[in-house]
């Protein structure tokens, strides 16, 4: 396995404050992954391990400080769609969850990288999503093609299936945060559905409201006082914000993308990653180019709503399409002068440094196990999109 280190520049804008931060390239590895990318990249709660989602079908857990390699779990036969670590810090800190289009939901313990359960959803299904919650903290949700599974994790026994509320692949299911009997929904069929998952769970009984987005969604996520809001990126790139209680529409912003593209002077955004949520209101959108370069914009959720300049500009460590993006929080970045991970179609893991105190050229660098594809052309249409 051949490999090259490689200098290249790279920079992160910050225009707020008309600043203009430079970064530099660390080393690049390559390697023989072929076309890999990279899908999802998701913290330990505690934030002393990374776990990277590829399209070889496993899951490789990293130091997010070092990027030290830890290990694999290997064991799905088909895509990897989402992946998470348990949020039970105190009973599960070394539990990993992954699902695959392979239909199984799968649990992994990260000090042996071996599997210790796995869920089937059977027949032929693929899980597209999963999620954890319930009144007592029990159930496990996945969404599947056309159909929201319930499971009790304890036994791995199922105990609902969902299957007239949605006509197409369910592409999200998330419990509400501080709500955990509330279910969310979201499927390609553009709806959006709530479920009280208190009792015995059916459709006729327990879908509380339907929330009519129209086209293809993609990821949704809450945000807001009590996390009341919920906002919703679509496969055509358009972004709505809702108030998931009574299915009120805030914003729509059909025309989100050229918005972001009006607001920098890189290429036209082709893309949204995903959106990031610090806390309060405040809400981004996260867009990229097909080139890799990605631009945090804030959102203004007030009246018709408008997205704004971008306020962080992330270039030159990305060669296609970016999948993932994974902010660190200060407690644990700010020491070590970290902004955070990106991973994308061009197989790349970079980490973002920025260190305003050192008397050295600040640094971003890419995990040396990780694939870094020499440049070729590539189509530019977005890979699918779950």
């Amino acid at each position: 396995m051949e490999r090259e280190e490689e200098a290249s520049e790279m920079e992160v804008e910050v225009q707020n404050h008309r600043q203009v931060k430079k970064f530099g390239l660390k080393n690049s590895i390559q390697t023989n992954f072929g076309s890999d990318y990279v899908f999802q990249i998701v913290p330990k709660f505690d934030w002393t391990a990374i776990a990277v989602s590829l399209s070889t079908n496993t899951v490789k857990l990293y130091s997010p400080v070092t990027g030290q390699y830890y290990g694999e779990c290997k064991g799905h036969s088909d895509t990897v769609n989402q992946i998470a670590f348990s949020s039970d810090s105190a009973a599960s800190p070394h539990l990993l969850h992954s699902c695959s289009s392979d239909g199984t939901i799968r649990s992994w313990d990260t000090r042996s990288f071996q599997q210790v359960s796995c869920i089937d959803a059977g027949n032929g299904q693929e899980v597209f999503s999963f999620s954890y919650g319930g009144a007592s903290d029990h159930l496990l949700a996945g969404g599947c093609k056309e159909q929201v599974l319930l499971w009790d994790w304890r036994n791995s026994k199922q105990v609902a299936c969902l299957e007239e509320s949605h006509g197409d692949d369910v592409t999200q299911v998330r419990f509400v945060p501080n709500n955990p009997n509330k279910l969310l929904s979201a499927s390609v069929d553009g709806l959006i559905c709530l479920f009280n998952t208190e009792g015995d769970i059916n459709d006729d009984d327990h879908l509380e409201t339907v929330i009519n987005v129209g086209t293809s969604i993609g990821k949704i996520g809450f945000f807001g006082d009590c996390y009341k809001k919920l906002w919703c990126l679509t496969h055509i790139e358009t972004l709505s914000v809702w108030n998931w209680q009574d299915g009120s529409c805030e914003i729509n912003l059909e025309k989100a993308r050229e918005l972001a593209s009006d607001s920098w002077t890189q290429d036209n955004v082709d893309y949204f990653v995903d959106c990031h949520c610090p806390g309060g209101d405040d809400l981004w959108v996260i867009g990229g180019t097909c080139a890799g370069t990605i631009g945090y914009f804030p959102v203004n959720c007030e009246g018709p709503g408008s997205v704004g300049s971008a306020e962080a500009i992330l270039g030159g460590g990305h060669i296609d399409v970016v999948r993932s993006v994974l902010r660190m929080p200060c407690e644990y970045g700010g020491a070590a002068g970290l902004f955070g991970w990106t991973g994308g179609e061009d197989g790349r893991l970079c980490c973002w440094k920025s260190d305003e105190n050192s008397t050295e050229i600040n640094r971003s660098w890419t995990s040396s196990e990780l694939v870094v594809k020499p440049p070729r052309n590539r189509k530019k249409n977005r890979h699918s999109p779950y």
